[in-house]
C-alpha cells in the first residue's frame, strides 16, 4: 500500500474511547485526512486535525458523501451496553451493513475495511485461551450482537450476487477488555482498589483476562488495515498473555502507593449485584456497566484470547506493559478528577 501522505480515512465512533486512540493513531502516522462520524458532540475528537460529519449510521445519503474519495474505513461505532436484543442489533448488526452498503456504494475500490468485533463473540470456549478457530457461542446479548454482525458479512443478500466478505476487503479485529484513559467500564475497579478492596470472581490468582490497552489496540488496528495479508482473516488483538486480576491489583496499588485486599466474589452473588445495579439503573434512567449481561459474560465466557495469529500475519506486538499502562491511565483519571 501507498504512505499516509495524500490518503484519506473514515472512522466511525471516533468520539469514544477506543475510537479517539485510534483517530490519534491516524494523526501520528501523518494520514492527511480524517473524517469522522459526529452526531452532535464531537467529544474526544475537539482540538483534534479531523474532518467532522455530520450524522449517524442511519443517513445512509450522509455516508455515501462522506465514504467519497476514501482509502479506509474503520467502523468501531456500537453499543456495548444496551437493555434489550432489539438495540444490540439496531446499532451493532444493521448499522454495520448500512455503512458496509455505502461502501460497497460509494467506495467499491478503496483498500481496506476495518470491521471491530469482540471477544464477547465467542462466548463459552472449550480451551481457557480462545483463537480465531473457536466457535461463537456466545453469552450474553451484546455477544449475540457481534457473532451475528460477523455472520452478516458472509450472508449473500437478497439483493446482490455477492457477501460483503466476498466483495469488500475486509479485516475483523476482535479486542478483549479494553483499558486507558478515557475508560470507564474498569474505572469501578480501581475506585475500589482506593478503597482498599479488590472484588473479583474466583480466587484472582488464575490467569485468564486478556487486557489490552487502547494505544497497543489503535496500533494493532491500523497494522491490520495497511497488512496485505490481512485481508479476508479475522484476529484477536489482545495482551501478550493472560493476566490475573491480582496482577492489575498490584499494577493499581503500586501506582496509587496503597493496599487493596482481594476478595473472592462468588458467581451467583455477581449475578445478583448484577441485576440489582440494573434495577436502580432503570429507576435513574441509566444502564450500569455492571449489569446482568455483563454478569453473564463474567460468569460463563471465555475472558483470555490469544494474538498469536496477528503477530504473525502483521508483527503485532503490544508495547505497553501491563504496569506502566495501569499507572498511565491512573493517573489520567485522578488529573480529570475521575478518581
Amino acid at each position: 500500500m501507498a504512505s499516509y501522505a495524500k490518503r484519506t480515512a473514515f472512522v466511525t465512533g471516533g468520539t469514544g474511547f477506543v475510537g479517539s486512540h485510534l483517530v490519534e493513531e491516524l494523526l501520528r502516522r501523518g494520514m492527511e485526512e480524517v473524517r469522522c462520524l459526529v452526531r452532535t458532540d464531537p467529544k474526544w475528537l475537539s482540538g483534534l486535525d479531523v474532518t467532522t460529519v455530520r450524522g449517524d449510521l442511519s443517513d445512509v445519503e450522509v455516508l455515501w458523501d462522506a465514504l467519497e474519495g476514501v482509502d479506509e474505513v474503520y467502523h468501531v461505532a456500537g453499543r456495548t451496553r444496551a437493555p434489550t436484543e432489539e438495540e444490540f442489533y439496531e446499532a451493532n448488526v444493521q448499522a454495520t451493513l448500512n455503512l458496509l452498503g455505502a461502501v460497497r456504494h460509494a467506495a467499491p475500490a478503496l483498500d481496506r475495511v476495518l470491521v471491530t468485533s469482540s471477544l464477547a463473540a465467542v462466548g463459552r470456549c472449550e480451551h481457557d485461551v480462545a483463537t480465531e478457530e473457536a466457535p461463537l457461542r456466545p453469552v450474553s446479548m451484546y455477544g449475540r450482537s457481534k457473532a451475528q454482525m460477523e455472520q452478516a458479512l458472509r450472508e449473500r443478500p437478497e439483493t446482490t450476487p455477492e457477501s460483503y466478505a466476498e466483495s469488500l476487503p475486509l479485516t475483523v479485529v476482535r479486542p478483549p477488555a479494553v483499558y486507558g484513559p478515557r475508560d470507564r467500564d474498569i474505572l469501578d475497579f480501581f475506585r475500589a482498589v482506593t478503597r482498599h478492596v479488590c472484588p473479583v470472581v474466583g480466587g484472582g490468582s488464575a490467569r485468564t483476562l486478556s487486557l489490552v490497552h487502547a494505544r497497543d489496540l489503535a496500533v494493532g488496528m491500523v497494522d491490520a488495515v495497511r497488512h496485505p495479508d490481512a485481508a479476508g482473516e479475522t484476529y484477536f488483538l489482545g495482551s501478550p498473555r493472560p493476566y490475573a486480576w491480582n496482577e492489575v491489583k498490584q499494577a493499581a496499588t503500586t501506582a496509587l502507593d496503597t493496599w487493596a485486599v482481594t476478595v473472592p466474589v462468588p458467581g451467583p452473588l455477581l449475578g445478583a449485584v448484577g441485576a440489582a445495579a440494573e434495577a436502580w439503573g432503570t429507576l435513574t434512567g441509566t444502564h450500569p456497566p455492571l449489569n446482568r449481561d455483563k454478569t453473564r459474560e463474567i460468569r460463563h465466557a471465555c475472558t483470555a484470547c490469544s494474538s498469536e495469529k496477528a503477530t504473525r500475519d502483521f508483527d503485532y506486538a503490544p508495547s505497553v506493559a501491563l504496569g506502566d499502562g495501569v499507572s498511565r491511565t491512573l493517573r489520567w483519571y485522578v488529573e480529570q478528577g475521575w478518581l
